[in-house]
């Protein structure tokens, strides 16, 4: 059975700080970089990054001047806030889970979803309560690994994952599935990283 709950991986990612930035920088800086892009947001759009990490989404966001961040580790968030003050970025920055935020309703107008969707043990519960803090007419932008919609995971898959979800991410979530229990709207999903195994998504809150 997966261990993925927010204690384990609240002490799993305090082990992976010191090299965190590392891989996941090295890797997918270019798919982050790329999402923002897309988003084409306003310098006072007010903006939401949920699982934050470490920042690695804030070199991309200069120039933005309302910017909240959380993350469920404080490990995490320490260096978030150290990476915001070297980059000169004003961020109101929170340990939070991502199944619960503690945000009103209607807050931002924007939410990053940037390699979470595959971690946090509920995603459809995460998904839920960022379409209740977004605005209408807001926009989510996701960057995250997804099982095709409609392909069900091999037995091989099934197994690996059993390891993967507890050591890494789910390897076996499907965003269509998961965006399917909220109003949000698909506007785009292309491929990026691993020849499409992660994708960017863009969805939007109705108005």
């Amino acid at each position: 059975m997966s261990l993925n709950t927010n204690t384990w991986n609240r002490l799993r990612y305090t082990v992976y700080l010191p090299i965190y930035d590392l891989v996941a920088d090295r890797i997918f800086r270019k798919y982050r970089k790329r999402s923002i892009e897309l988003l084409q947001a306003q310098p006072d759009d007010a903006i939401l990054i949920v699982g934050a990490g470490t920042g690695l989404d804030l070199p991309y966001l200069q120039g933005y001047t309302h910017i909240t961040a959380n993350d469920i580790t404080p490990g995490m968030i320490a260096k978030l806030k150290a990476r915001a003050a070297s980059l000169g970025i004003p961020v109101d920055a929170h340990v939070m889970d991502g199944q619960r935020l503690s945000y009103a309703d209607s807050s931002f107008d924007t939410v990053f979803l940037h390699l979470i969707i595959a971690v946090i043990p509920d995603p459809i519960a995460c998904i839920r309560e960022v379409e209740r803090v977004l605005k209408p007419g807001g926009t989510i932008m996701v960057f995250d690994k997804f099982l095709p919609d409609g392909q069900k995971p091999s037995l091989l898959r099934r197994l690996f994952n059993q390891v993967s979800s507890t050591l890494f991410s789910d390897v076996n979530r499907s965003i269509g599935s998961i965006v399917s229990h909220t109003s949000l709207q698909v506007e785009l999903n292309e491929p990026a990283a691993f020849g499409g195994t992660f994708r960017i998504v863009r969805l939007r809150k109705p108005l």
